[in-house]
């Protein structure tokens, strides 16, 4: 929503909590969720594509010129955003059997094309630690990022839990509930996780073997784990190249990463790393198809308003 007093209040949230000390400014955004969680349980991809490609970068945008604005007006850093509400939440879906996981794959390549429109406005990172998009981002800017793997275990199960180390310039977890443990609560118990892995991390790079760690943190997540292919340094440099390839038009991005995302998924496959259940072959092919045909914003828009539209308020989003 770009009117109202909810968007207000939370542009003045932003801004006390600057004034207050906040030093990064950062969120988790969701517009274009309300399309994109009934368009996601339909597998349907030319509404996964509106809400993606056309409402979620155009409300990334807006957003981010504002947040960017108190960010200088308050000299704190604009860092950065993640599509955790999009990708996450397919990941997690998927992993429970409600939807295909080369559709979770999929649109997890994509929520890196919608993500990057914040970084465009002026976010200079670190990205948050649940944008698992975040190695995508590195290839495409250079920018430090903040990532989440077995430590988050305590907010959600993942299949990435070493690889999404790989790239990362600080790892941290999700939210941890205040609970007693055995060893105490559970936020000292998983802050001593992250202290531990950061020591490992840090000692590989002081004796010169990061290399070694990285190989180590990829390979061992990499058999049959979709979401693996697509973060791991191989897949998300492929990724990035095909978003920066589609030029800087923010929905042909979407899809240049959807399509690329497909690409990886059938290597994979065809070299023995990812291993796909005829169901998901079906489904990988249903949304290639998808794809090539929806090839157009204006498409997307016709398709997205056509099934959705009485879930979005156009103007909301400049349209």
């Amino acid at each position: 929503m770009r009117t109202g007093s909810l968007f207000a209040q939370m542009m003045t949230a932003f801004r006390e909590n600057a004034r207050a000390g906040g030093h990064l400014l950062s969120i988790e955004s969701t517009g274009g969720k309300e399309v994109h969680d009934a368009a996601l349980l339909e597998a349907n991809i030319p509404g996964i594509l509106f809400s993606l490609g056309v409402l979620a970068c155009r409300d990334m945008r807006y957003l981010w010129r504002h947040i960017v604005e108190i960010a200088e007006e308050t000299g704190t850093v604009a860092a950065g955003d993640t599509a955790c509400g999009f990708a996450n939440t397919a990941m997690v879906l998927a992993d429970k059997q409600y939807i295909p996981q080369v559709l979770a794959g999929v649109v997890r390549a994509m929520g890196a094309a919608r993500s990057l429109c914040a970084y465009e406005a002026g976010a200079v990172g670190p990205s948050k630690d649940c944008a698992y998009e975040g190695p995508v981002l590195k290839a495409l800017l250079g920018i430090p990022i903040s990532m989440e793997g077995k430590a988050a275990a305590c907010a959600h199960l993942s299949s990435v839990g070493n690889v999404a180390a790989a790239v990362c310039d600080a790892w941290s977890n999700e939210s941890v509930q205040n609970v007693q443990l055995l060893s105490g609560p559970a936020p000292t118990a998983f802050l001593e996780i992250l202290v531990y892995d950061c020591r490992l991390f840090n000692t590989a790079l002081g004796q010169g073997e990061a290399p070694r760690l990285q190989s180590w943190l990829t390979e061992s997540d990499l058999q049959d784990s979709v979401q693996a292919h697509l973060i791991c340094p191989e897949g998300a440099f492929r990724v990035a190249t095909a978003i920066e390839a589609a030029g800087e038009d923010d929905f042909q991005r979407v899809r240049a990463a959807a399509l690329e995302a497909c690409a990886i998924m059938r290597d994979g496959q065809e070299r023995g790393t990812l291993t796909l259940l005829g169901r998901e072959l079906n489904w990988l092919s249903r949304i290639e198809d998808a794809l090539a045909t929806c090839d157009t914003e204006d498409k997307a828009i016709a398709a997205g308003m056509e099934d959705y539209g009485d879930r979005v308020i156009p103007a909301e989003y400049g349209l």
